[in-house]
């Protein structure tokens, strides 16, 4: 197998002004299912920092007082500890909104100033689109003296509240507001991986560029004085990048990056950068066999169109995708304008697929709704990608995203033939959750999952699971709930006025495009 038959070439990648290379191979990279996962290693990895080691981190939201592990420590104390050390430190943190509207701009502040006071920089940056946001979350350490162990994190999960939970789904004791139907602690599905090996240093390279670029952070006078004085506008420049780490797996890493269309050009992407959209173009073009993608929103008619081309092309080609059952808002305009796209993009593949496609929700053994959260897409088991991008066109041409595909250089061995060894492992584990099934230990599916190596035996085995649980729920409960957290997701409705009023709020603020106009007018990325 040829990786330029699945990944970007450097020329399909679109943006010659990148100093990414166009893949690195060599890699060791690991899932890290749920937020508790993820902080556990991390918190881990940063508490190692010594003198003249490096911390560099992205993030849309960051809560200072989050906790990493049950009993601490918070995501500042850990970061400031590392600086107290003599660790360079520096973020990147997304400005965000106003905390009304249920964003973050106090504790973003809060952060970056906790992170100051102990030697670090922290960067509150809006070099956006305006109603755009920062929205990578990614960590890099790397060390001076032992670069063995030089990793980076890159996916889905936020450093801040409600991130915390585990397979239990049980939420994060520190929980951020989201609608009542989610409960007071609600809980959260969501997705990172770890990487050693070369790509750590592309992952670097994607924090250099953000750091470098010589437009102020703001363009708001009086943020900018208030930076000023509080020594937030500050840019120290960063050391020069050691070597790329040594080869540490069998894993070809393709990092993925969605940066938009700007008057002022980002100089590391004058026309904004769309691999990510590019990207799920080319695999689809190939996919054969099953999609298998787990997402925030799955909004947008434009950016369902290839996954509906490829539905169309194989008749053998399988969909399954898992969504969240509410939105994250529930406002009278806030809550449908987040479902009209989702609505048009949900009609379209179930014409596409003709009985092939299959859109679930989850819920916890206690009946609440999971948020999904995680952005995970795996095709034909070969190429995988776990990232911070949904399927929306503010993914994919209005906020700063990235995200990592993997392709394994080691064949699976379980028919049928042609899968890579970990796209099919993350599937397989996610899916083991999804059913309640034994996945036979971390890293290590089962003899329990076996039937779900078979794309039509895994599609029916979700049909199946969901409907026996769906059928519970409509018998009123009665008796053992059967196994399994996969509930039918249903179409959404809307009435045509609150269609109407909320189609404005959808198309400017839920989600715009960011494409310079001539792609827009040829509706290309």
């Amino acid at each position: 197998m040829r990786l330029d038959d699945w990944f970007l070439t450097a020329e399909e990648r679109g943006n010659g002004s990148s100093k990414l290379a166009p893949w690195t191979e060599g890699n060791l990279v690991r899932p890290l299912i749920h937020g508790s996962a993820y902080f556990g290693e991390l918190s881990a990895c940063l508490a190692a920092l010594g003198k003249d080691d490096l911390l560099l981190f992205a993030d849309w939201r960051g809560d200072p007082d989050e906790r990493l592990t049950p009993d601490g420590p918070e995501v500042a104390a850990a970061m400031a500890g590392a600086a107290k050390r003599g660790a360079l430190v520096r973020g990147l943190i997304w400005r965000s909104h106003l905390d009304f509207l249920r964003f973050s701009s106090a504790e973003n502040r809060h952060l970056g100033e906790d992170i100051e006071e102990a030697g670090g920089q922290a960067l509150l940056d809006t070099r956006v689109r305006r109603g755009g946001a920062h929205h990578q979350k990614f960590v890099v350490l790397r060390h001076d003296r032992d670069p063995g162990r030089d990793v980076a994190f890159v996916g889905g999960i936020d450093l801040c509240h409600s991130r915390r939970d585990d397979a239990e789904h049980l939420g994060d004791p520190q929980a951020a507001p989201m609608p009542d139907s989610y409960g007071e602690r609600p809980p959260w599905h969501d997705a990172q991986v770890a990487i050693n090996g070369p790509a750590v240093a592309e992952v670097e390279k994607v924090f250099c560029e953000r750091w470098e670029d010589p437009a102020p952070e703001t363009r708001q006078p009086f943020r900018r004085l208030r930076d000023r004085l509080t020594r937030m506008a500050d840019v120290p420049p960063l050391p020069k990048p050691g070597p790329p780490p040594r080869p540490a797996g069998r894993h070809a890493v393709q990092l993925l990056t969605t940066y938009p269309h700007l008057p002022r050009a980002l100089p590391f992407a004058p026309e904004g950068e769309r691999s990510v959209a590019k990207a799920y173009h080319k695999v689809l073009g190939r996919a054969r066999s099953l999609v298998y993608l787990e997402d925030q929103y799955l909004w947008s008619t434009e950016v369902i169109e290839p996954f509906a081309r490829a539905l169309e092309r194989e008749p053998g080609l399988h969909m399954i995708i898992v969504v969240p059952r509410h939105p994250d808002q529930d406002g009278w305009l806030a809550g449908p304008a987040s479902l009209i796209g989702r609505a048009e993009a949900l009609s379209r593949l179930m014409r596409a697929g003709n009985g092939r496609v299959a859109i679930y929700d989850l819920e916890n053994h206690q009946g609440t709704p999971v948020y999904v959260h995680a952005k995970v897409c795996v095709v034909d088991d070969v190429w995988a990608s776990v990232g911070s991008d949904n399927v929306n066109l503010r993914s994919w041409t209005y906020d700063s995203e990235l995200s990592c595909a993997v392709i394994d250089e080691e064949p699976d061995p379980r028919p049928p033939a042609g899968a890579r060894r970990f796209a099919r492992d993350l599937r397989l584990a996610l899916a083991a959750e999804h059913l309640d099934r034994d996945p036979g230990g971390p890293g290590a599916p089962g003899d329990d999952l076996a039937d779900l190596c078979d794309p039509r035996g895994a599609f029916e085995a979700f049909a199946e699971s969901a409907a026996r649980l769906e059928a519970w729920h409509r018998g009123g409960c009665r008796g053992p709930r059967p196994p399994g957290r996969l509930r039918p997701h249903p179409r959404p409705e809307l009435g045509r006025i609150r269609r109407a009023l909320a189609l404005p709020l959808y198309r400017m603020v839920v989600d715009p495009d960011g494409r310079p106009p001539r792609l827009r007018r040829s509706n290309e990325f």
